[in-house]
């Protein structure tokens, strides 16, 4: 009887075995270099058209520059805002306009403005493409962070019929 338990045990054993060594990997989506320069180029050119010099960039899903654009007369911090917000953005899976509200002084998640790296000023968006997180986009420049997020979300905009691969 104590046999047959443990071939039963020792059977069941191997036929999940396969099954865990597919949860081994995992597949993920990115946007290729010339889709991430697309949605830059038109969030610059959203910018441009509203009379603002702005910085833009796309990370990856893993919060790695892909793109960064700059226009002429956007300022030296630009570029480096842009990134960081696009980062964060990716990071914490949501925009940084939404973070912002949600770190004021006081609130429980206010620490994340403290963490490294993290950019909490609108502007910054993420990316998705059949429900699945694939960059993130961030513009810095424009007077205030619902215009950079403006401009952000036009370069979504202009890819978003190119996201579903």
């Amino acid at each position: 009887m104590l046999s047959r338990i443990g071939l039963v045990v020792v059977g069941l054993t191997l036929l999940a075995t396969p099954a865990r060594a597919d949860d081994a990997l995992v597949t993920s989506k990115s946007l290729s270099p010339e889709l991430a320069l697309d949605a830059a180029k038109a969030a610059l050119g959203e910018c441009r058209k509203q009379g603002f010099q702005v910085a833009v960039a796309v990370v990856d899903r893993s919060g790695l520059p892909q793109v960064m654009l700059r226009d002429r007369f956007a300022g030296a911090h630009t570029p480096s805002t842009a990134t960081g917000k696009a980062w964060t953005a990716v990071s914490f899976k949501t925009g940084t306009g939404e973070l912002a509200n949600m770190t004021k002084p006081g609130m429980p998640q206010s620490g994340l403005r403290d963490l490294p790296g993290v950019v909490v000023l609108g502007g910054g968006l993420i990316v998705e493409a059949a429900g699945s997180l694939v960059a993130g986009i961030g513009v810095s420049g424009a007077p205030g962070g619902e215009a950079d997020e403006a401009c952000a979300k036009a370069g979504i905009e202009a890819i978003k019929d190119k996201l579903d691969f």
